[in-house]
């Protein structure tokens, strides 16, 4: 297997392959961004945000931001085993403020809302994680919204935990926290 691909995924579940995205996946991980947003952060960010949240819009600016990525930038996509996108995450250096640190930095991750449960999270943060490793990385830090039970329990299972550092952002004029979690690199 090469270092692009891992074949990962729960033994009764479907099979999924972690490649790393291209720009024709755009229009497939701005669909499973959007629901994620509308299925995850319903009751946590205002219901008038979420409505109008629109997958075409978010490929075009994906599709820039995929453009201009810089090279620390990674983006990956899981496929199950008919070659369907159902997953997609995105790492490289902890931000802090303009700065990039010595730390790995989740940015995002997403699953087809479909596909909760099957594995396909894990896989990506899997390859993240040894992308990550390999590259150098002690630990990596990720943000969640502090109301989003469901994640904050994948990230648990997975070793990382909430590290005291919250930061709201703002979504329509309403403060939205987040919490800090950190996980440890390499053993």
């Amino acid at each position: 297997m090469s270092r692009d691909q891992a074949r990962l995924g729960p033994a009764s579940g479907p099979r999924v392959r972690v490649r790393e995205m291209t720009l024709a996946d755009c229009d497939r991980v701005s669909a499973i961004r959007v629901r994620g947003w509308q299925t995850a952060y319903r009751g946590l960010v205002p219901q008038p945000y979420l409505d109008r949240l629109d997958v075409s819009e978010d490929a075009a600016r994906r599709r820039d931001l995929f453009a201009r990525a810089p090279d620390h930038v990674v983006n990956l996509v899981a496929e199950d085993a008919g070659g369907e996108v159902v997953g997609w995450a995105c790492h490289g250096p902890y931000r802090d403020g303009e700065q990039l640190t010595a730390d790995a930095e989740l940015y995002a991750l997403y699953v087809d809302a479909g596909r909760f449960g099957t594995g396909v999270g894990q896989a990506l943060l899997g390859e993240s994680v040894r992308r990550c490793t390999a590259a150098g990385h002690a630990r990596m830090l990720l943000w969640v919204l502090e109301g989003n039970a469901r994640a904050r329990r994948f990230y648990e299972r997975s070793g990382f935990r909430a590290d005291g550092t919250e930061e709201p952002f703002e979504v329509d004029g309403v403060a939205v926290p987040e919490v800090r979690y950190a996980g440890r690199l390499g053993g």
